[in-house]
């Protein structure tokens, strides 16, 4: 996955072949160009236009306001951004729940127009006909089990899955993904325990989110890896830098040359 071809795109087969050489790999967000290209340089092969845009990247509370214009936009600059990654974008509430019909027209919305390769959409059992068209249409879908914040209304933000009737039924739904055509499946904010049980049931990767060590691979909100996400972040999180200070820092000191005539000097001024 790290070592391979740089002249094409990560596909969905390369990530089924991880599977089955056992070799683990990441997915961080990217909500723009300029982003995106660092990570797709920095060797990152799968990178997700997730609908967390609506808390980071857009000002809203929740995911549930992000709309189909917002994500087509968005996921239109990742693309652009990249040459290797496969870049998956998220299919929005209220993008496919009235049924696969919608969720094709609004999935071939992203394939044609910002060129992704592969959606992602939320709910095992009450998701299957979607998954399903879609993937007979031969849009790959990215299924998403366990915590899933578009119906944070509904839930809330809490660990799922915890006791036996929650776990059975989890992995149904991650079966049934998988029957329905899935080429992977989210785990988000379930029992590490659970996630193994279901990582080595699936013939497709499992991608973990609070999840534990076991799956194929782990997901990052990147603002949250990298420390730009202000306040309390989830426990499931690591910071591998800490962006705010350091964006901080550079816009009290431009903010400090100003103000005393440090800058700019000669040598960004023209004749």
């Amino acid at each position: 996955m790290y070592g391979g071809a740089r002249n094409r795109r990560v596909t969905v087969r390369d990530l089924a072949a991880a599977k089955e050489r056992g070799e683990k790999w990441s997915m961080l967000t990217a909500y723009d160009a300029m982003t995106a290209s660092v990570f797709d340089e920095s060797g990152i092969p799968v990178l997700l236009v997730g609908d967390s845009m609506g808390n980071c990247h857009l000002g809203y509370e929740t995911t549930v306001p992000v709309t189909m214009d917002e994500m087509a936009l968005l996921s239109a600059a990742v693309v652009r951004g990249t040459k290797r990654a496969l870049v998956v974008a998220d299919l929005p509430f209220g993008a496919y729940q009235e049924g696969p019909t919608q969720a094709l027209r609004n999935a071939m919305r992203l394939v044609k127009e910002s060129g992704v390769g592969a959606v992602k959409l939320e709910g095992g059992e009450r998701s299957l006909a979607q998954t399903e068209l879609l993937a007979s249409a031969g849009i790959p879908v990215m299924a998403h089990l366990g915590l899933t914040p578009q119906s944070v209304n509904s839930m809330g933000y809490r660990v799922q899955a915890r006791n036996e009737q929650d776990a059975h039924e989890l992995l149904r739904d991650a079966k049934a993904a998988q029957q329905a055509g899935a080429f992977a499946v989210v785990l988000e904010m379930v029992p590490a325990q659970l996630a193994d049980e279901v990582s080595q049931a699936l013939q497709v990767p499992t991608i973990g989110i609070g999840a534990g060590p076991h799956c194929d691979a782990q997901v990052l909100v990147w603002t949250d890896m990298a420390g730009l996400t202000p306040g309390r972040l989830p426990r499931f999180t690591k910071q591998y830098a800490q962006l705010r200070e350091t964006l901080g820092g550079a816009a009290q000191a431009f903010a400090a040359e100003v103000a005393d005539g440090r800058f700019p000097l000669a040598e960004h001024s023209f004749n």
